[in-house]
């Protein structure tokens, strides 16, 4: 397994404690410091042999990551940031559901968010709606619209072959956010199967304050990660299957920019995608644009009360203004 960190010392023996305290134990553990300032290397090294740890200059998590899978000898890679843990049977059922299913590449499953400082805890998807959506099966045909329906899995529930994520290219470093995503694309339109667990597998940590991939995500990044898998799509013959997820992840981020009061970003995406979207909605967003500090005004207020009233099933961070 591979564990990417930077300046995660408070966080850093959390996270390796839930790995070594697997039903099944990992093979390898190696943790990758991205160049930290702080205590991380000293947390590690208290764990001896138990952890591999490379020490490189910072380069951000997609280098990271690659670091550590040229480092690996294992057949499969798991994934997990220094600031996040996994559940105790997490490793075991994954394999086990490997072995059931030897024709996958990769598999993820269910999780819990956590924004912990707020006492707010919650799975990405309820494991009895997870179990339903998967009608008694390990594996969906297909991630893409798998990821529509709430079943894309994250980050620290990965587990992908080792020679699939070399023959995509590894991550890409000049994607300095969504680079987990990128690659996630990059195996699905090659290997579109993927097995998922409907129980939680992990906690996802959002309320840390340092993450090697926080950073603003400009809207050139959104358009081009977009157009470049539009094209790899096109590639290997299912543009339509892409075509129907790019539209569907394109509103959910013209969301988000209008709780920014990002108008100007919200007219040239949707004016780059435009054949994407249907004309309603681009009607609709060229009025909620026109007054965008109104607007930004009314997401949150919207925000606070279905907080309030715990309408939103899902833990989410508090939209920025």
């Amino acid at each position: 397994m591979v564990i990417p960190a930077y300046n995660v010392g408070k966080f850093i023996a959390r996270t390796l404690d839930s790995v070594l305290a697997q039903t099944r134990p990992a093979d390898e553990i190696i943790v990758v410091d991205d160049g930290s300032t702080d205590e991380t290397g000293e947390v590690v090294a208290r764990y001896g042999q138990k952890i591999r740890y490379i020490r490189q200059e910072n380069a951000g998590a997609s280098t990271a990551r690659n670091t550590g899978i040229k480092a690996a000898q294992n057949e499969w890679i798991a994934f997990l940031d220094g600031d996040d843990e996994w559940l105790p049977e997490k490793l075991q059922l994954q394999i086990e559901l490997l072995q059931r299913n030897p024709q996958l590449f990769w598999t993820t499953g269910n999780f819990y968010r956590c924004l912990c400082d707020e006492d707010r805890r919650g799975t990405d998807i309820t494991a009895a709606r997870a179990t339903r959506l998967m009608a008694g099966q390990d594996y969906l045909e297909n991630y893409f619209p798998a990821y529509m329906i709430g079943l894309g899995g994250w980050t620290g529930t990965m587990i992908i072959k080792r020679d699939a994520l070399h023959k995509v290219g590894l991550f890409r470093p000049q994607q300095k956010r969504a680079n987990d995503l990128d690659m996630w694309w990059r195996i699905a339109h090659r290997w579109p199967r993927i097995g998922y667990l409907p129980q939680p597998l992990a906690i996802y940590h959002m309320g840390t304050p340092v993450s090697i991939s926080q950073g603003f995500f400009p809207t050139e990044l959104y358009c081009d990660l977009i157009a470049r898998h539009q094209h790899l799509a096109a590639e290997q013959g299912h543009p339509d299957i892409f075509r129907n997820f790019a539209a569907w992840i394109l509103r959910r981020w013209i969301r988000s920019m209008l709780f920014q009061a990002r108008a100007e970003d919200v007219r040239s995406t949707i004016s780059r995608f435009n054949e994407l979207l249907p004309a309603w909605y681009k009607l609709w967003m060229r009025i909620l644009t026109a007054f965008p500090g109104t607007t930004a005004t009314g997401c949150h207020l919207i925000s606070r009360m279905i907080q309030k009233f715990k309408l939103r099933k899902r833990i989410a961070r508090r939209p920025k203004r």
